[in-house]
């Protein structure tokens, strides 16, 4: 059931405002609109109980990420059926990114009890050592404090209120505060539930975790503001994420911003792997392409490939591939407003052509493919704007020297991808070190849609992918966000981290 208010170290708490969800169908839920005095409050119970949690062990900071997952598991059914509702994403999708965000819960959970997150490095005393002794050293990361983390609209549970950032920074020691979003309050409301059955049944500071509902601008502007909070965690657009991202620098005392802001993560398919299996890479593409309604961060928005009859084929293999492809229903009506927007600007840009286009339908996206050539595309620096949906760019090239030349001009990227053979192994090295320059993954022969839950994955980029390029909110370094390296000198064991 519904508790339709904020939670807010371990008490709802309610506001004399209220605002509705979108049902895809269906009576709207109402929701008590957060405030800022919600706010301080929740990051006033997160300073009190990071005196306990951010000083606790390993093991009791898994044994509360386990319980957290095993009570979202507990509530699948329910927290299934309201993200339907809310979102339109179907059953499968929801079921699997529940799974996604309960494993990434666990998977910290293990890797902190290793204390591989802790980066230990200790240079003993070598007090015999001319012309001066060296004292007895130990690198410990400790965590920073409370977390600000703002949900984001396309992932209800993977990247929000239980997502990545929260997940990271409570295994780092460090309480969260979340601004729930519009997109979902439904969803998290259940994650809120769940949160506090966890707190109760592992008995830490209910201050670990608060959830704010969804209260407009001013509400994201006093949690980033707010003096008690350490780093904030962010997916969204890259508008809003500046926004946030210039506030926190601005600070008297600036913070940490880890924001995903935006990408349009090309692909290059080289000559040799397009004539060989053209056809499937397309149909690969297409089915990348308007996955989700082509809601996702990695959604693989531009291809880039050199002139030639095997490029015209490609060409024509997408278009009818994609003309096949039924609207799809965005998560808001806002995003499929914004899509249709970002969709008319493309069409209007100079040199573009129109492949496959149609007015979408209310909360619907239909696939839109365009096409124009590599001296356009890097002429015009608006055409490497993200736009939210199932919209991509073929980007035809004259030489390798131009495609280079474009993977030159790319913004920073959460992804790129290289479709090559054999045969392309040479133009390939020749691509490589710009692409590492350019992206935080680089995929060979495959789509990125699709993120891996990991030790190893590297989620972010340079700006604008992300705004700190050096992090990653996916994978176990995630963790390493929310933590700051002491270094002990000459101190007596029993002074160190339990940890």
């Amino acid at each position: 059931m519904l508790k339709g208010v904020s939670l807010v170290a371990g008490e709802w708490l309610g506001s004399d405002h209220s605002f509705q969800n979108e049902p895809i169908s269906g009576k709207p839920d109402s929701f008590a609109v957060g405030t800022p005095e919600l706010v301080n409050r929740a990051c006033e119970a997160a300073e009190e109980a990071f005196w306990t949690y951010g000083y606790s062990s390993a093991e009791q900071r898994a044994a509360f990420l386990e319980e957290v997952a095993s009570q979202i598991d507990a509530r699948g059914a329910e927290i299934t059926s309201m993200g339907m509702k809310e979102t339109g994403l179907p059953e499968v999708r929801l079921e699997g990114e529940r799974g996604r965000t309960v494993t990434q819960l666990r998977m910290f959970a293990d890797h902190i009890k290793s204390g591989a997150h802790l980066d230990h490095r200790h240079d003993a005393a070598m007090p015999d050592r001319a012309p001066m002794p060296r004292p007895d050293l130990h690198l410990i990361q400790r965590p920073l404090g409370p977390v600000a983390v703002f949900g984001a609209s396309n992932f209800p549970l993977a990247f929000s209120s239980a997502g990545g950032d929260t997940a990271a920074a409570l295994a780092a020691g460090c309480p969260v505060v979340v601004k729930g979003h519009p997109a979902h309050p439904g969803v998290a409301d259940y994650i809120a539930q769940a949160f506090d059955a966890a707190i109760k049944v592992t008995g830490v500071h209910p201050g670990v975790f608060s959830q704010v509902l969804d209260g407009g601008h001013i509400l994201g502007e006093t949690l980033v503001k707010h003096p008690l909070i350490r780093a904030v965690g962010f997916t969204g657009s890259l508008r809003a994420g500046r926004i946030l991202f210039d506030m926190a620098a601005s600070r008297l005392e600036p913070i940490p911003f880890f924001g995903e802001l935006g990408s349009i993560n090309p692909m290059f398919i080289l000559p040799a792997a397009l004539t060989a299996r053209g056809d499937e890479i397309a149909a690969g593409w297409a089915g990348s392409l308007t996955m989700g309604a082509g809601q996702f961060c990695t959604n693989p928005g531009i291809v880039v490939l050199l002139d030639g009859p095997d490029t015209e084929r490609f060409v024509q293999t997408t278009t009818e591939a994609l003309k096949e492809i039924a609207p799809q229903t965005m998560l808001t009506q806002g995003i499929a407003e914004a899509f249709q927007r970002g969709c008319d600007q493309i069409a209007n840009e100079v040199g573009i052509s129109v492949l496959v286009s149609s007015i979408n339908p209310v909360r619907a996206a239909a696939p839109q493919l365009f096409i124009t050539t590599a001296s356009n595309w890097l002429s015009q620096n608006s055409l490497q704007d993200e736009v939210f949906g199932p919209l991509a760019i073929i980007v035809v090239a004259k030489s390798m020297s131009e495609v280079r030349d474009l993977a030159g001009g790319l913004h920073g990227q959460l992804t790129c991808t290289l479709h090559f053979d054999a045969a392309d192994t040479n133009d390939a090295q020749t691509l490589m070190p710009t692409l590492e320059r350019k992206a935080g993954r680089i995929l060979a022969n495959g789509f990125p849609t699709g993120v891996e839950v990991c030790d190893s994955m590297v989620h972010s980029g340079p700006y604008p992918a992300s705004t700190n390029f050096g992090a990653t909110s996916v994978g176990t370094l995630a963790i390493r966000r929310f933590l700051r390296p002491v270094c002990f000198q000459n101190m007596p064991t029993d002074l160190l981290p339990c940890e």
